[in-house]
């Protein structure tokens, strides 16, 4: 392969001689395949996960209060206690104010669902960000606006955790993003890039509350961002239509045990004004919908604008709606690691079910675009696990869940890319020690082997920003 000015200007046979006087690497029999995007992340809460306490295999409110109290004898400054991860759907015990206020007394503690949409929090915390909530819990909205409220104010702090985290996604062979963190993302990735963190290409989203600043600026989905040396250009709006399984408010069309539907974040003519304004303005719309009710108003939404985007996360599924993806031109916007965290739920919640759970097989056959992300932190930002429980729908020994929605790995690793390895190509490429083509999906090894893709280097443009050759 031959490589000029950040683009690929030659593949030719193993052995051929190159052109003269540029620079060659040996690969010693190593894979070459296209650099991989992580589709779906919340990158600044990514960021910050490492450095928060760890409750997300607590298996009840008490384990997970009995955590803080550990942290708190290590650690027993005033600062808010932020942890992160938990999954209370499952837990036998409800999430108390008391339970953490006896573990931390007056510090305030803030606990981060594993899925964003909920919120725990003891009483000196909610008397500091939620005076006038009753109970524990803060969900939907409330829980987004708490999780920016704590994102650090120091930019030089935040943006040298932001390269780190963009360091080790290189390292996974990761070579861009769709940036869909709450809040207003331009000022925050053109500072980075400028500040000299180039390891990542960007694409950043907007929500309902920024969206007139983006037109007014003359922002456009795959307009690059003048001043950041072309990694930084303008995504999709996304606009969240329901909430989450864990927290019980993903809108479905069947009940819940405890007999509730979930929740409608807008109703559908606030849903069709958003898409229309976003499509008259050049952005691309992506919206945020989990259960089945949710996905079938998504795509209404998109029928009646006449237009495609972006489904993030199509968790549930009806049949009847599956072939609507293909024909209105939507992509499905999955993350497969959330089958494997969330299998065990969805079969107590989604009972009978799931089968239309994650569908990714019926979406593939039925000629739909599929992208994969991993919307991190909810699942780490590697897309190698991504395409692992695509290809196996199984994780730690288990059995695989719902084996007939495996994909090929061919299909997997296309979902988690951009770009070919072909001429005229962006030299976006990630060189791997193993053939991910290797085994079949039906080999219980493969999705280990793809899992543990050992990485040997990461190239943007053709310059490595992971080199362990």
């Amino acid at each position: 392969m031959t490589i000029r000015d950040g683009l690929i200007v030659s593949v030719s046979r193993s052995g051929t001689s190159g052109e003269r006087g540029l620079e060659r690497v040996q690969l010693g029999g190593r894979w070459l395949v296209p650099g991989l995007w992580d589709q779906h992340v919340h990158f600044t809460q990514w960021a910050q996960t490492a450095r928060r306490l760890d409750v997300s295999r607590a298996a009840s409110a008490a384990e997970a209060a009995a955590l803080v109290g550990s942290r708190m004898t290590a650690d027993p400054g005033p600062d808010v206690l932020v942890g992160f991860g938990f999954h209370d759907a499952l837990w036998p015990d409800l999430p108390t104010r008391e339970l953490l206020d006896a573990a931390a007394g007056d510090r305030p503690v803030v606990l981060i669902a594993g899925d964003l949409h909920c919120s725990w929090l003891n009483s000196a915390a909610m008397a500091r960000f939620a005076p006038d909530v009753e109970g524990a819990l803060l969900r939907e909205d409330a829980s987004f606006a708490l999780t920016t409220a704590l994102t650090p104010t120091d930019d030089a702090t935040l943006d040298h955790w932001a390269a780190e985290a963009a360091e080790r996604a290189a390292r996974r062979g990761v070579v861009g993003i769709v940036e869909l963190e709450y809040g207003w993302n331009l000022e925050t990735w053109t500072r980075r890039i400028a500040a000299g963190a180039r390891s990542l290409r960007v694409e950043f989203g907007v929500y309902r509350d920024r969206m007139e600043d983006a037109v007014a600026l003359g922002l456009r989905t795959g307009r690059s961002i003048e001043g950041t040396h072309g990694l930084l250009t303008m995504g999709p709006f996304k606009v969240i239509s329901d909430g989450s399984l864990n927290t019980r408010t993903a809108l479905c069309r069947y009940p819940y045990p405890d007999g509730g539907h979930g929740v409608a974040n807008v109703t559908p003519s606030e849903l069709l004004a958003d898409l229309r304004f976003a499509v008259g303005n050049g952005i691309e719309p992506a919206v945020h919908a989990i259960g089945d009710e949710a996905n079938g108003r998504a795509l209404d939404a998109f029928e009646a604008v006449g237009v495609g985007g972006r489904i993030e996360h199509a968790q549930l599924i009806d049949p009847e709606d599956v072939p609507r993806f293909a024909a209105l031109g939507v992509t499905a916007s999955v993350q497969p690691e959330h089958a494997m965290d969330d299998r065990d739920t969805a079969d107590r919640l989604w009972a009978d079910r799931t089968g239309d759970a994650f569908p990714l097989a019926s979406l593939l056959a039925s000629g739909a675009r599929l992208a994969f992300g991993s919307d991190a932190p909810v699942a780490p930002l590697d897309p190698w696990a991504a395409i692992a429980s695509a290809v196996g729908r199984t994780r730690d020994g288990r059995e695989a869940w719902h084996p007939e929605q495996r994909i090929p790995a061919e299909a997997a690793l296309d979902a988690s890319t951009r770009t070919r390895v072909a001429a005229g190509e962006p030299a976006d490429l990630a060189i791997v020690e193993r053939d991910p083509y290797a085994s079949a999906c039906d080999d219980l090894a493969a999705p280990d082997a793809l899992r543990t893709m050992p990485v040997a280097a990461t190239l943007l443009a053709g310059r490595f920003t992971h080199n362990a050759l």
